[in-house]
């Protein structure tokens, strides 16, 4: 097992509000233009009736808000404005301030304890979710707000991926464990815990193969994980964070379901925002599983991981400021 560090020059800052901003409505532009441009058609000086109110319904589920979201989405507005005169941006802003309601109770930023040292999170997620790229992302976060923290470099099965999370350690001035190609990750985890625990580091960040969620084996090997780590700290891991690819769309569902009965996810982080029009599926994730969504990703730069927040990504999503 090898561990290797390094010093950090200084953290950068934060980058200024406005500008994460336009990034998210650049992030979301697919998802929106669909949005958009289908409710535009949808009205053009009529009235809301119920024709109008199936097109929505139907627009909406496309978008990969789901059923249930749609139905509830139509039903505000029928309550609302059914018979009378509305136009497309009408129907957007309403939509938009139902959409934040839905997301406001899941849009809870990620509490690092700093009672428990280290604070462990795992991350887990299938196959190309991003997982290695997002704890990089989350280790410079954590670096720029002055914590120390190490990296375990528990996707063994992975050559690249352990040299990209190294690379991610020397960027970011992080500790990395780290085993032989093929190596336990169970074992590393554990072990890696130990050390940040000599070390006094604040948290450790803990990767994980993509876990095809559909493979018993591998599921069972991520379960194992888990419980090494419970093992050096019986109160571990603190936070089990999935990562979500948006361009799945609806087949998140499915794999919230399962890592969440089978290793208790405690939190969620959305990644490919940008690469996909199914950003809609942020919404149908809320409504059905009330789990914390803590960080969105709109981008490849290390800054493009950003704690989520309902209300812009409401307005972002139906095509309106994200600050209005």
């Amino acid at each position: 097992m090898t561990d290797t560090s390094s010093t950090p020059a200084g953290g950068p800052e934060q980058p200024a509000m406005g500008a994460w901003l336009s990034r998210l409505v650049s992030g979301l532009g697919k998802s929106s233009a669909r949005l958009v441009t289908g409710i535009s058609d949808i009205f053009t000086k009529r009235k809301l009736d119920d024709r109008a109110l199936a097109d929505l319904e139907d627009l909406l589920i496309g978008a990969d808000l789901g059923t249930a979201t749609a139905g509830k989405l139509t039903a505000a507005l029928a309550r609302a404005r059914f018979g009378k005169e509305i136009s497309a941006e009408d129907v957007r802003a309403a939509f938009a301030a139902d959409i934040a309601k839905i997301l406001e109770p899941v849009a809870r930023p990620l509490s690092v304890d700093p009672a428990r040292k280290p604070f462990v999170i795992l991350m887990v997620g299938v196959n190309g979710a991003g997982k290695t790229t997002t704890i990089g992302k989350l280790a410079h976060q954590f670096r720029r707000d002055g914590l120390n923290v190490t990296l375990a470099a528990g996707d063994t099965f992975r050559a690249a991926a352990v040299e990209q999370l190294k690379v991610w350690g020397m960027r970011t001035g992080c500790a990395v464990v780290a085993g032989e190609p093929g190596a336990d990750a169970a074992g590393l985890a554990f072990e890696a815990l130990l050390e940040a625990r000599r070390r006094g580091d604040d948290v450790l960040l803990v990767d994980t193969a993509g876990r095809l969620q559909n493979k018993d084996a591998l599921m069972a090997e991520l379960e194992k994980i888990s419980r090494a780590i419970a093992k050096a700290d019986p109160g571990a891991p603190h936070a089990t964070l999935l990562v979500l690819d948006a361009t799945v769309g609806q087949n998140a569902h499915s794999q919230v379901e399962i890592f969440k009965n089978l290793v208790g996810v405690t939190g969620l982080v959305m990644t490919k925002l940008d690469g996909t029009a199914k950003g809609g599926v942020v919404v149908a994730l809320a409504e059905k599983f009330k789990l914390p969504l803590h960080y969105i990703g709109v981008g490849e730069g290390a800054d493009d991981l950003r704690p989520f927040t309902s209300h812009s990504f409401a307005r972002s999503l139906m095509g309106l400021s994200p600050e209005g």
